[in-house]
Protein backbone atom coordinates (compact mmCIF):
# COMPACT_ATOMS: atom_id res chain seq x y z
CA UNK A 1 0.00 0.00 0.00
CA UNK A 2 1.72 3.50 -0.81
CA UNK A 3 -0.02 6.25 0.83
CA UNK A 4 -1.12 9.82 -0.96
CA UNK A 5 2.10 12.06 -1.23
CA UNK A 6 1.05 16.02 0.68
CA UNK A 7 2.60 18.85 -0.77
CA UNK A 8 2.42 20.28 2.75
CA UNK A 9 6.19 20.86 3.70
CA UNK A 10 7.29 18.45 6.76
CA UNK A 11 4.00 16.34 7.06
CA UNK A 12 3.31 12.77 7.38
CA UNK A 13 0.31 11.22 5.72
CA UNK A 14 -2.01 9.28 7.61
CA UNK A 15 -1.94 5.82 6.66
CA UNK A 16 -5.07 4.02 5.58
CA UNK A 17 -5.59 0.32 4.16
CA UNK A 18 -6.34 -2.64 6.68
CA UNK A 19 -5.76 -0.69 10.03
CA UNK A 20 -8.75 1.43 9.07
CA UNK A 21 -10.87 -0.96 8.09
CA UNK A 22 -10.03 -2.97 10.94
CA UNK A 23 -11.51 -0.25 13.41
CA UNK A 24 -14.66 0.15 11.31
CA UNK A 25 -15.43 -3.54 11.43
CA UNK A 26 -14.54 -3.53 14.91
CA UNK A 27 -16.94 -0.79 15.37
CA UNK A 28 -19.78 -2.25 13.07
CA UNK A 29 -19.74 -5.75 15.48
CA UNK A 30 -20.03 -4.06 18.33
CA UNK A 31 -23.26 -2.20 17.05
CA UNK A 32 -25.04 -4.98 15.90
CA UNK A 33 -24.36 -6.91 19.09
CA UNK A 34 -25.51 -3.47 21.20
CA UNK A 35 -28.65 -2.84 19.61
CA UNK A 36 -29.93 -6.52 19.48
CA UNK A 37 -28.63 -6.73 23.47
CA UNK A 38 -30.64 -3.15 24.37
CA UNK A 39 -33.17 -4.23 21.83
CA UNK A 40 -36.05 -5.75 24.22
CA UNK A 41 -34.18 -3.91 27.46
CA UNK A 42 -36.84 -1.74 29.20
CA UNK A 43 -36.26 0.70 31.79
CA UNK A 44 -39.47 1.12 34.67
CA UNK A 45 -41.79 1.96 31.64
CA UNK A 46 -40.50 1.37 28.38
CA UNK A 47 -37.47 0.21 26.26
CA UNK A 48 -34.56 2.67 26.27
CA UNK A 49 -34.16 4.95 23.74
CA UNK A 50 -30.68 4.43 21.98
CA UNK A 51 -28.34 6.64 20.12
CA UNK A 52 -25.25 6.90 18.08
CA UNK A 53 -23.08 9.58 18.06
CA UNK A 54 -20.28 10.01 15.86
CA UNK A 55 -17.91 13.03 16.89
CA UNK A 56 -15.48 13.04 13.84
CA UNK A 57 -18.04 11.68 11.24
CA UNK A 58 -16.05 13.24 8.31
CA UNK A 59 -17.93 12.84 5.27
CA UNK A 60 -19.76 9.19 6.05
CA UNK A 61 -17.28 7.37 3.07
CA UNK A 62 -13.57 7.03 3.33
CA UNK A 63 -11.17 6.65 0.25
CA UNK A 64 -10.33 3.41 -0.92
CA UNK A 65 -6.86 4.39 -2.13
CA UNK A 66 -5.34 5.61 1.69
CA UNK A 67 -8.71 5.21 3.48
CA UNK A 68 -8.23 8.31 5.49
CA UNK A 69 -5.64 10.57 3.85
CA UNK A 70 -5.76 13.18 7.00
CA UNK A 71 -2.26 15.00 7.10
CA UNK A 72 -0.26 15.21 9.98
CA UNK A 73 3.05 16.77 11.61
CA UNK A 74 3.34 17.46 15.52
CA UNK A 75 2.83 21.02 14.67
CA UNK A 76 -0.64 20.29 13.07
CA UNK A 77 -1.59 17.84 15.82
CA UNK A 78 -2.44 21.32 17.93
CA UNK A 79 -4.21 22.69 15.09
CA UNK A 80 -8.28 22.24 15.27
CA UNK A 81 -9.26 20.84 11.97
CA UNK A 82 -5.90 20.08 9.35
CA UNK A 83 -6.78 17.40 6.80
CA UNK A 84 -5.68 16.65 3.27
CA UNK A 85 -7.64 16.51 0.19
CA UNK A 86 -11.41 15.48 0.24
CA UNK A 87 -11.97 11.34 0.14
CA UNK A 88 -13.07 9.81 -2.93
CA UNK A 89 -17.25 8.39 -1.67
CA UNK A 90 -16.13 4.94 -2.27
CA UNK A 91 -16.41 3.03 0.64
CA UNK A 92 -18.31 2.81 4.07
CA UNK A 93 -17.44 5.28 6.79
CA UNK A 94 -18.30 4.96 10.37
CA UNK A 95 -21.45 6.56 9.81
CA UNK A 96 -22.82 4.68 7.06
CA UNK A 97 -22.36 2.14 8.92
CA UNK A 98 -24.02 3.12 12.33
CA UNK A 99 -26.63 3.58 9.30
CA UNK A 100 -27.03 0.08 8.09
CA UNK A 101 -27.03 -1.65 11.58
CA UNK A 102 -29.91 -3.61 12.46
CA UNK A 103 -31.46 -3.53 14.48
CA UNK A 104 -31.18 0.23 13.97
CA UNK A 105 -30.72 2.77 16.63
CA UNK A 106 -33.53 5.42 17.51
CA UNK A 107 -31.38 8.19 16.84
CA UNK A 108 -28.40 9.21 14.84
CA UNK A 109 -25.93 12.19 15.47
CA UNK A 110 -22.94 12.97 13.38
CA UNK A 111 -20.89 16.02 14.38
CA UNK A 112 -18.51 17.65 12.37
CA UNK A 113 -16.49 20.94 12.29
CA UNK A 114 -16.24 21.08 8.31
CA UNK A 115 -19.03 22.71 6.49
CA UNK A 116 -18.03 20.99 3.64
CA UNK A 117 -18.34 17.95 5.26
CA UNK A 118 -21.56 18.40 7.17
CA UNK A 119 -22.78 18.89 3.73
CA UNK A 120 -21.61 15.47 2.52
CA UNK A 121 -23.35 14.19 5.88
CA UNK A 122 -26.83 15.97 5.04
CA UNK A 123 -26.89 13.75 1.57
CA UNK A 124 -27.16 10.75 4.11
CA UNK A 125 -30.63 11.62 4.85
CA UNK A 126 -32.10 11.32 0.98
CA UNK A 127 -29.58 8.20 0.78
CA UNK A 128 -31.45 6.77 3.77
CA UNK A 129 -35.19 8.54 3.91
CA UNK A 130 -36.69 6.49 6.56
CA UNK A 131 -34.32 7.14 9.25
CA UNK A 132 -33.71 11.17 7.83
CA UNK A 133 -35.92 12.51 11.41
CA UNK A 134 -33.60 10.44 13.20
CA UNK A 135 -30.60 11.70 11.99
CA UNK A 136 -29.01 15.17 13.40
CA UNK A 137 -25.98 16.88 12.00
CA UNK A 138 -24.00 19.30 14.41
CA UNK A 139 -21.58 21.41 12.99
CA UNK A 140 -19.22 22.65 14.94
CA UNK A 141 -16.38 21.57 17.65
CA UNK A 142 -16.72 18.12 18.96
CA UNK A 143 -15.85 19.07 22.85
CA UNK A 144 -18.36 21.12 23.18
CA UNK A 145 -21.28 19.49 21.41
CA UNK A 146 -20.11 16.10 23.41
CA UNK A 147 -20.46 17.79 26.43
CA UNK A 148 -23.64 19.37 25.64
CA UNK A 149 -25.14 16.36 24.83
CA UNK A 150 -23.97 14.61 28.06
CA UNK A 151 -25.57 17.35 30.18
CA UNK A 152 -29.30 16.10 29.59
CA UNK A 153 -31.21 13.50 31.17
CA UNK A 154 -29.28 10.50 30.22
CA UNK A 155 -31.77 7.88 33.08
CA UNK A 156 -33.78 6.81 29.92
CA UNK A 157 -31.54 6.45 27.47
CA UNK A 158 -28.51 4.53 26.57
CA UNK A 159 -25.89 5.23 23.45
CA UNK A 160 -22.62 4.75 21.83
CA UNK A 161 -20.10 7.26 21.18
CA UNK A 162 -17.50 7.00 18.59
CA UNK A 163 -14.35 9.07 18.99
CA UNK A 164 -12.23 9.11 15.84
CA UNK A 165 -10.40 12.58 15.93
CA UNK A 166 -7.80 13.54 13.32
CA UNK A 167 -5.15 14.22 15.90
CA UNK A 168 -5.30 15.06 19.63
CA UNK A 169 -8.83 17.65 19.56
CA UNK A 170 -10.08 15.20 22.04
CA UNK A 171 -10.16 16.90 25.95
CA UNK A 172 -9.83 14.72 29.03
CA UNK A 173 -12.76 17.19 30.37
CA UNK A 174 -14.91 15.57 27.72
CA UNK A 175 -14.23 12.14 28.36
CA UNK A 176 -15.42 13.21 31.94
CA UNK A 177 -19.31 14.62 30.76
CA UNK A 178 -19.05 10.80 28.44
CA UNK A 179 -18.47 8.77 31.70
CA UNK A 180 -20.92 11.13 34.13
CA UNK A 181 -23.76 9.81 31.93
CA UNK A 182 -23.11 6.37 33.47
CA UNK A 183 -24.94 5.81 29.82
CA UNK A 184 -22.96 6.16 26.85
CA UNK A 185 -20.31 2.93 25.63
CA UNK A 186 -16.75 5.21 24.41
CA UNK A 187 -15.05 3.49 21.46
CA UNK A 188 -11.80 5.74 21.35
CA UNK A 189 -8.93 6.00 18.89
CA UNK A 190 -5.98 7.19 21.50
CA UNK A 191 -3.11 9.18 19.44
CA UNK A 192 -0.49 7.03 20.30
CA UNK A 193 2.27 6.90 17.93
CA UNK A 194 1.23 9.55 15.57
CA UNK A 195 0.29 12.36 18.27
CA UNK A 196 1.25 11.58 21.89
CA UNK A 197 4.64 9.42 21.59
CA UNK A 198 5.74 12.35 18.45
CA UNK A 199 5.50 15.35 21.53
CA UNK A 200 7.08 13.49 24.20
CA UNK A 201 10.62 14.22 22.97
CA UNK A 202 13.78 11.99 23.56
CA UNK A 203 15.56 14.93 25.51
CA UNK A 204 12.85 15.36 28.07
CA UNK A 205 12.73 19.13 26.68
CA UNK A 206 8.73 20.01 25.46
CA UNK A 207 7.25 22.88 24.15
CA UNK A 208 4.85 25.15 26.49
CA UNK A 209 2.44 24.86 23.36
CA UNK A 210 2.40 20.57 23.01
CA UNK A 211 2.51 20.34 26.85
CA UNK A 212 -0.54 22.48 27.06
CA UNK A 213 -2.00 20.04 24.72
CA UNK A 214 -0.99 16.66 26.40
CA UNK A 215 -2.85 18.32 29.49
CA UNK A 216 -6.11 18.53 28.13
CA UNK A 217 -5.98 15.36 26.59
CA UNK A 218 -4.57 13.54 29.54
CA UNK A 219 -6.46 15.95 32.15
CA UNK A 220 -3.51 16.27 34.23
CA UNK A 221 0.02 17.43 34.38
CA UNK A 222 1.71 14.51 36.70
CA UNK A 223 1.67 12.63 33.08
CA UNK A 224 5.53 14.37 33.14
CA UNK A 225 6.59 11.96 35.58
CA UNK A 226 4.94 9.06 34.73
CA UNK A 227 6.69 9.23 30.86
CA UNK A 228 10.01 10.58 31.62
CA UNK A 229 12.62 8.79 34.72
CA UNK A 230 16.10 10.38 35.38
CA UNK A 231 18.93 7.10 35.98
CA UNK A 232 21.61 8.13 37.61
CA UNK A 233 24.85 6.04 36.42
CA UNK A 234 28.56 6.13 38.14
CA UNK A 235 31.22 6.11 35.86
CA UNK A 236 34.60 6.65 36.22
CA UNK A 237 34.54 10.05 36.14
CA UNK A 238 31.56 10.44 38.61
CA UNK A 239 28.01 10.35 38.75
CA UNK A 240 26.27 11.06 35.02
CA UNK A 241 22.21 11.24 34.87
CA UNK A 242 20.16 10.44 31.61
CA UNK A 243 16.71 11.14 31.01
CA UNK A 244 14.79 7.85 29.82
CA UNK A 245 11.27 7.95 27.85
CA UNK A 246 8.31 5.99 28.49
CA UNK A 247 7.69 3.28 25.70
CA UNK A 248 4.51 3.30 23.87
CA UNK A 249 3.57 0.48 25.81
CA UNK A 250 3.79 2.36 28.96
CA UNK A 251 2.03 5.61 27.25
CA UNK A 252 -0.62 3.09 26.25
CA UNK A 253 -1.55 1.71 29.68
CA UNK A 254 -0.97 4.75 31.25
CA UNK A 255 -3.75 6.32 29.22
CA UNK A 256 -6.09 2.93 29.44
CA UNK A 257 -5.88 3.24 33.26
CA UNK A 258 -7.03 6.97 33.55
CA UNK A 259 -10.29 5.41 31.62
CA UNK A 260 -10.95 2.62 33.84
CA UNK A 261 -10.75 5.06 36.91
CA UNK A 262 -13.76 7.06 35.76
CA UNK A 263 -15.81 4.67 33.62
CA UNK A 264 -17.71 1.60 34.92
CA UNK A 265 -15.12 -0.68 32.58
CA UNK A 266 -12.58 -1.03 30.10
CA UNK A 267 -11.03 -3.19 27.58
CA UNK A 268 -8.04 -4.22 29.30
CA UNK A 269 -5.87 -4.93 26.23
CA UNK A 270 -6.88 -2.40 23.74
CA UNK A 271 -6.18 -2.56 19.87
CA UNK A 272 -3.06 -1.63 18.38
CA UNK A 273 -4.00 0.31 14.63
CA UNK A 274 -0.24 0.12 12.79
CA UNK A 275 0.51 1.56 9.10
CA UNK A 276 2.17 -0.35 6.10
CA UNK A 277 5.20 -0.04 8.06
CA UNK A 278 3.85 -1.95 11.24
CA UNK A 279 4.23 1.29 13.65
CA UNK A 280 1.48 1.99 16.39
CA UNK A 281 -0.86 4.61 15.30
CA UNK A 282 -3.46 4.20 17.34
CA UNK A 283 -4.72 2.45 20.32
CA UNK A 284 -8.43 1.49 19.69
CA UNK A 285 -9.96 1.83 23.59
CA UNK A 286 -13.13 0.68 24.63
CA UNK A 287 -14.84 1.90 28.04
CA UNK A 288 -18.52 0.92 29.30
CA UNK A 289 -20.35 3.65 31.19
CA UNK A 290 -23.10 1.82 32.90
CA UNK A 291 -22.71 -0.69 35.52
CA UNK A 292 -25.35 -2.88 35.31
CA UNK A 293 -24.34 -3.40 31.35
CA UNK A 294 -20.75 -3.35 31.56
CA UNK A 295 -20.53 -7.08 31.87
CA UNK A 296 -21.92 -7.66 28.50
CA UNK A 297 -20.75 -4.99 26.98
CA UNK A 298 -16.93 -5.78 27.76
CA UNK A 299 -17.84 -9.48 26.72
CA UNK A 300 -18.64 -8.27 23.09
CA UNK A 301 -15.54 -5.43 23.22
CA UNK A 302 -13.02 -8.20 24.56
CA UNK A 303 -14.14 -10.28 21.76
CA UNK A 304 -14.05 -8.32 18.60
CA UNK A 305 -10.66 -6.80 20.10
CA UNK A 306 -8.92 -10.10 20.23
CA UNK A 307 -9.83 -10.68 16.66
CA UNK A 308 -7.30 -7.63 16.34
CA UNK A 309 -4.27 -9.50 17.49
Amino acid sequence: MTARKSKQRGATPRFGGDWTTCKLNVLGGYLRSYTTALRDKPTATKPFRKAYIDAFAGTGYRDERSDESRVFSPENLLLPDLAGPEPASLLDGSARIALQTEPGFDKYIFIERSPGRCAGLAGLKDEFSLLADAIDIREGDANDHIREICAKDWSAHRAVLFLDPYGMQVEWTTIEAIAKTEAIDLWLLFPLGIGVNRMLTRSGDIPESWRRRLDLLLGTQTWYDEFYAVEHTQTLFGDSDRVVKATMATIGRYFNNRLGQIFSGVAKEPGVLRNSANNPLYLLCFAAGNERGSEIGLRIANHLLKEMR
